[in-house]
């Protein structure tokens, strides 16, 4: 009797459970009402404009630079050096005086060159003389012709002479300048090769010093051959501009081309470019290499943050944002400029782009923004 009433005691159990599972909507109450439908998802994710602004073109390559001119100071006599009248690297302007050299021998054959001169002047003036005696007595008929003819031989003789002695003198007078050897042009100078009583001649391989021009400096740098013809076109115009900057240096340099050169390198497809650089601070030193970035000309292009294009086995695209929506936007990239691409096809421009969390999103999801975050 028991056993029997344990069962039906299950059973009832049984029958009630069934019941409020069936019933649970009415009994939850508003508990079940107030979760209401499921919203989708929303990733939040960095949000940039793309922008239409000027952008130039340009093309990177590796420089150096060299100097507009250079020169290898060497003597032209045979004698010794007397003085150095700079410091070793020193900056020098032109017409400074570098060296001394010995002029005592020239000195003494000036002096002999002057008397010669002297003694031959004197003659000429009595032969003169001699010649206006003569044309005198000539025409009395005191003396023979020949007298007048021989006196008028032996003025313009002496006259000769006397050019030829005025000539070498001047010529050791030109032999005297070699001794002061002076800057042709302001620069800065090497160490000196010599001191003071080292013998020197023009036959020396190795030069008293050298002078390189430091302010304007050329960069020279090569540029693929498909860009010469926009190159020659952004010249005519003088819009070609060249930037040097020293690798691991914030300053740089700006300037002008200079020139192209007259022929591409068949064997590489790249052509010489010369650009002219003030350096009035002396930033570029000669025989350093730099950076250049010639920028042929600038046009308008819309650019967007390089991190906001993604890439698909169909091509490059973007997430751009509307209503509140990701939406995929193929684009055509052209080139990029300083962490910006320049977009050919696909915007124009003042669209909101994604710049951070598209690996959580597909067409159409729904997205919020946030703030950048530090240092981004």
């Amino acid at each position: 009797m028991k056993k029997r009433n344990w069962i039906l005691l299950a059973g009832a159990l049984g029958i009630v459970a069934v019941a409020a599972f069936a019933t649970r909507s009415s009994w939850m109450g508003s508990n079940a009402s107030a979760q209401g439908p499921q919203r989708p998802r929303t990733v939040s994710v960095e949000i940039a404009k793309a922008e239409r602004k000027p952008v130039p073109v340009d093309v990177d390559a590796n420089g150096v630079v060299t100097p507009i001119s250079s020169v290898a100071l060497k003597s032209r006599l045979e004698t010794t050096i007397v003085a150095v009248h700079f410091q070793d690297g020193a900056k020098v302007n032109e017409g400074d005086l570098l060296f001394t050299l010995d002029s005592r021998q020239i000195d003494a054959q000036i002096e002999q060159a002057e008397g010669t001169l002297a003694k031959d002047q004197a003659q000429l003036e009595g032969a003169q003389r001699d010649l206006r005696r003569y044309t005198d007595l000539v025409a009395k008929g005191a003396t023979t012709q020949v007298n007048l003819d021989n006196a008028r031989t032996q003025s313009d003789t002496l006259t000769a002479t006397i050019k030829a002695d005025q000539a070498v003198l001047d010529n050791y007078k030109v032999q005297k300048s070699y001794t002061l050897i002076r800057a042709p042009f302001s620069g800065r100078i090497s160490a000196a090769n010599v001191k003071v009583g080292n013998f020197v001649r023009p036959a020396d391989t190795q030069s008293l010093a050298v002078i390189n021009q430091m302010a304007p400096v050329y960069v020279t740098f090569a540029v693929p051959q498909r860009v010469l013809v926009d190159l020659r076109e952004s010249m005519a115009r003088n819009g070609a501009r060249v930037i040097a900057t020293i690798p691991g240096r914030q300053s740089s340099e700006e300037g002008k081309v200079a020139m192209v050169e007259n022929a591409v390198d068949a064997a590489t497809g790249m052509i010489t470019v010369r650009g002219v650089m003030e350096n009035g601070n002396e930033t570029l030193w000669p025989g350093t290499l730099v950076s250049t970035k010639l920028i042929i000309r600038t046009e308008e292009s819309v650019v967007v943050p390089t991190i906001a294009v993604q890439r698909s086995q169909s091509g490059n695209f973007v997430f751009v944002v509307k209503d509140g929506a990701a939406k995929v936007q193929p684009v055509k990239v052209d080139r990029t400029f300083q962490g910006f691409s320049v977009i050919s096809e696909g915007l124009s421009g003042d669209e909101s782009i994604v710049t951070d969390g598209q690996l959580l999103l597909s067409d159409g999801t729904r997205v919020e923004p946030r703030a950048r975050k530090a240092g981004a």
